[in-house]
């Protein structure tokens, strides 16, 4: 349509262009000169429709907004010499009057020709961003200033060309009537330049608007990836859907992406191994945690993932929050490799020294995970290993240790633990205590609420508490705790 737009805009300005600017075709009637340029133009869209079809549309994305442009500039130059020969040998015209269509014909072909060409540039991108595919780049292109820099040339010579032509046409009738101009005769000369200039500024201002827009595009498609990087999202992609600087700048901002996402995936893996080898070294100070820490992890991991739905939450957990947690979960008992083995591995009830001692693991825990993060930075993966293991056996009301912290002054990730911990401590068992059954764990845990847990977490849990039983049943350790479990 917008082929078609710029086909009947041109019969319609040629038609009066002619009459301006050539004393010759301004002898033919106003309606024969807009029917014969109809026809001609008429069937030169056809004849360009089919053009575009087999030899632009079929060919490589990459090559295709430049055949485009040719094809259409072609197509309006051979018009005008075609109503050139016309007017040549059907009316006798001179050369010079059929050269005068050509160059209007020849310059409302570039202005339409760059206009459409911009067209197929924003077809191309919507079909690169809906396929997230590439297209490929030749490093060799023809730079966007350059070919700034040649419209601007082009545009400036062929309006000061058709002025030129339009003020000697008028120049002519002022000198063939000499001594008569009147007011009249003044304002069809103004009228003849503010029509060329109208026709310019239209063309020139939609081309601005056309090119506005793909700029536009493409800036916001780099804009939009770097959005999403920026924001830790590495699943972000340029379309890249054009020749030259753009085109370029997509291709390498993919690459970037690309080395991001490989260099994020090597550091997530070294974080996993740094975390799986610490607390396999609590497990093999403390027996009892193998079992424990699996189980712990998948039950904190199932309340934040639950938290993201919840209004007071929602907004703070985020996958990249979840996944820090449950990675830094199992090292909420590192602490315990400070506790000496008398005390640790001690079969009876712990004396008040002895019990003193163990508390002091949180701190143990706090104290190693500190010096770690404060070589890594404060936003280490270990700044929330270090939370949980300072902050597991805080309770609601403030009587838990080693700070008594209160509320919502214990941190999130420290709240989430204590549930999942002493859940688990519950259903297992120990030297001193057979494993619980599931609804006694579940019935201790909600006594608690509000003394020993976050009263909020507390609901969560109770919600969940059917999932908490069968992540304890798949890692359970021993065969009487997957049976107490099933009661």
């Amino acid at each position: 349509m917008r082929g078609l737009l710029h086909y009947i805009t041109t019969v319609i300005i040629l038609t009066i262009y002619g009459g301006r600017v050539c004393p010759y075709l301004a002898s033919l009637d106003i309606l024969s000169l807009f029917v014969q340029l109809s026809l001609f133009f008429g069937v030169g869209y056809a004849v360009r429709f089919c053009v575009l079809e087999k030899f632009v549309f079929k060919k490589n994305f990459a090559r295709q907004v430049r055949l485009q442009f040719y094809t259409e500039f072609s197509v309006y130059v051979i018009l005008g010499f075609a109503a050139f020969a016309y007017h040549y040998f059907y009316y006798d015209f001179p050369a010079v009057s059929g050269a005068k269509i050509v160059l209007g014909t020849f310059t409302l072909g570039m202005f339409a020709a760059a206009d459409l060409a911009l067209e197929r540039e924003r077809i191309i991108d919507t079909h690169f961003r809906n396929s997230m595919d590439e297209m490929s780049i030749d490093e060799d292109y023809f730079p966007l200033t350059h070919k700034m820099a040649l419209g601007a040339v082009f545009f400036s010579f062929s309006i000061t060309f058709v002025l030129f032509l339009v003020m000697s046409h008028d120049l002519n009738w002022l000198k063939q009537n000499v001594g008569v101009v009147t007011d009249n005769g003044v304002g069809s000369i103004l009228k003849d330049i503010g029509y060329v200039m109208t026709v310019y500024l239209a063309h020139i201002i939609n081309l601005i608007i056309s090119y506005s827009r793909n700029l536009r595009i493409l800036f916001g498609n780099e804009n939009k990836a770097l959005r999403k990087v920026a924001g830790g999202q590495l699943d972000a992609f340029v379309p890249v859907s054009t020749m030259g600087e753009f085109g370029e700048m997509a291709v390498y901002t993919n690459r970037m992406i690309e080395n991001l996402r490989a260099r994020t995936k090597e550091i997530e893996l070294t974080q996993a191994v740094t975390i799986e080898s610490l607390a396999t070294l609590a497990e093999y100070r403390d027996p009892e945690t193998g079992g424990h820490i699996r189980r712990t992890m998948n039950y904190v991991r199932l309340m934040a993932e639950h938290l993201r739905n919840c209004p007071k939450y929602g907004e703070m957990m985020d996958d990249r929050k979840i996944s820090l947690i449950y990675q830094s979960a199992p090292l909420h008992d590192i602490g315990k490799v400070g506790v000496p083995d008398h005390i640790l591995l001690k079969p009876g009830k712990l004396t008040d020294e002895e019990f003193t001692e163990m508390k002091s693991h949180p701190i143990y825990g706090r104290d190693t995970l500190s010096k770690a993060t404060k070589n890594l930075g404060s936003t280490s993966f270990l700044q929330f290993a270090m939370e949980i293991a300072y902050t597991h056996h805080e309770k609601w009301d403030g009587s838990g240790y080693p700070q008594g912290l209160k509320g919502e002054d214990i941190p999130l990730s420290g709240r989430l633990m204590a549930i999942a911990d002493v859940y688990d401590a519950l259903i297992s068992k120990r030297v001193y205590k057979p494993p619980f059954t599931h609804t006694k764990a579940v019935d201790i845990i909600k006594k608690d609420s509000g003394t020993h847990f976050d009263p909020y977490l507390v609901d969560v849990f109770l919600e969940l508490n059917e999932e908490f039983r069968q992540i304890a049943i798949k890692y359970a350790d021993l065969p009487e705790e997957r049976e107490a479990l099933m009661k």
